[in-house]
């Protein structure tokens, strides 16, 4: 049986460098798939669709929002064919019943265990509108390492350099952030996968550079520590989310590869401040993650906030605005406020005002978001910030012997600056 898994094309935000990761969902999902399935990834940011190419059965995978309309098209295209077409991936799961319209099927939850089902269901000529397992979550130790083997692997570098790959060791998160739907796709339990599992397949990616894209690793102390432990042999060179702020879990972090972390950068505070350079002091970079527009920002407060993140020298910085996306707290409560100025999923981007902010207007918002991007990149150039950045991680490959020479010359080049 063929079958064509697709991942929408989206655009990125103006701001930001345009280079593509390799996706993680559609990988993750071709693992659970059975035996007897041939899989056919196309990912629509770096390949053309061929809509005349023969093909049983059509996935589509999405993972953002801003997918979500181009998804559609490419479903009714194919089922315009006599084709079917069944849909998994986070935003499937936010945006289900809009989603239902244009597919045959809709997967909700976590694949692992559930493929062959879905799949003889195809087969026999019963697959069901909608497989439903949010609430019925595999065994973690049934995760298997993703099937990395579907993709074309020459179209993700940044200019001839070897960007990270994504792996995970968790799932679920145990917090409910105001802005995150992460609560509502992979449950408020930690789940961390068995530590041997998760470095069997960190070891087998032929890669020396990873994001590690759980939601958050600092959620059980020992487990992290002992996750930390066993990565230091693979001699990988790692970003994640945030690391817990204790010295002996950020030491381990150092020794087992650490390269930068993201951080919320949430408010000025010296909580804040000394985090960041605790990070610094074990050689750590920040890109600091920075939302704007929830009810306590005011022009003035947007503005002293910039002014601290030069102070506290962020490596990097990214900003985005609040968007309020489906089963969120945010949206919750805007919605319920009538605050919520637009359902044009294609705005929902994070670079744009979609909501009415409480202490000044939509524009006022907007404004001031584009001024933290000229602010905090006025005196260095994002492509300078990210080349430093990046010759973190060749010093540390140099000094455990991983380092290939072609990325330093590559990296100048790709970031705008000759290497030295």
């Amino acid at each position: 049986m063929k079958f064509k898994l697709i991942y929408p094309r989206w655009p990125k935000l103006e701001r930001q460098t345009e280079f593509h990761l390799p996706p993680h969902g559609p990988v993750v999902f071709a693992a659970a798939l059975p035996d007897y399935v041939e899989v056919e990834f196309v990912d629509e940011n770096l390949e053309e669709i061929d809509f005349e190419d023969p093909v049983d059965f059509v996935g589509i995978s999405m993972m953002l929002t801003l997918q979500i309309k181009r998804g559609w098209e490419i479903a009714d295209i194919y089922r315009r064919k006599g084709i079917k077409v069944i849909f998994g991936g986070i935003s499937t799961m936010l945006h289900a019943e809009e989603t239902m319209l244009h597919a045959d099927a809709v997967f909700l939850g976590e694949a692992e265990g559930r493929m062959a089902e879905v799949f003889a269901d195809f087969r026999q000529g019963r697959l069901k509108p909608c497989y439903d397992y949010l609430a019925q979550r595999p065994p973690i130790a049934s995760v298997g390492p993703a099937r990395r083997d579907i993709l074309n692997r020459k179209l993700y570098n940044y200019k001839g350099v070897q960007m990270v790959d994504l792996v995970h060791a968790s799932r679920g998160c145990r917090f409910n952030c105001y802005p995150c739907a992460v609560a509502y796709l992979g449950g408020r339990q930690f789940r961390p996968r068995p530590i041997d599992n998760a470095i069997a397949e960190m070891a087998a990616i032929d890669n020396n550079r990873l994001f590690i894209v759980d939601n958050s690793l600092s959620q059980d102390t020992r487990w992290e520590m002992d996750l930390f432990r066993e990565m230091i042999p693979l001699k990988k060179k790692w970003c994640s989310h945030p690391v817990e702020d204790k010295p002996e879990v950020l030491e381990l972090a150092a020794r087992a590869g650490a390269w930068y972390v993201y951080q919320a950068v949430f408010d000025t505070s010296d909580y804040i401040k000394e985090r960041i350079r605790r990070y610094h002091d074990h050689g750590i970079g920040v890109e600091g993650t920075i939302l704007l527009g929830l009810d306590h920002h005011s022009e003035d407060y947007i503005k002293r906030l910039i002014d601290f993140l030069l102070e506290i020298e962020l490596d990097l910085a990214e900003f985005t605005v609040l968007t309020p996306f489906p089963h969120t707290r945010a949206f919750a409560e805007l919605e319920q406020q009538n605050r919520i100025l637009s359902y044009d999923w294609n705005d929902y981007s994070a670079d744009k005002v979609v909501f009415q902010p409480k202490l000044m207007s939509p524009e006022k918002l907007q404004e001031l978001f584009n001024y933290a991007w000229n602010a905090f990149y006025r005196d260095e150039p994002q492509e300078i910030k990210m080349f430093k950045l990046f010759q973190q991680v060749i010093q540390k490959e140099i000094a455990d012997n991983t380092f290939r020479p072609r990325d330093r010359k590559l990296a100048g080049q790709a970031f705008g600056r000759g290497a030295r």
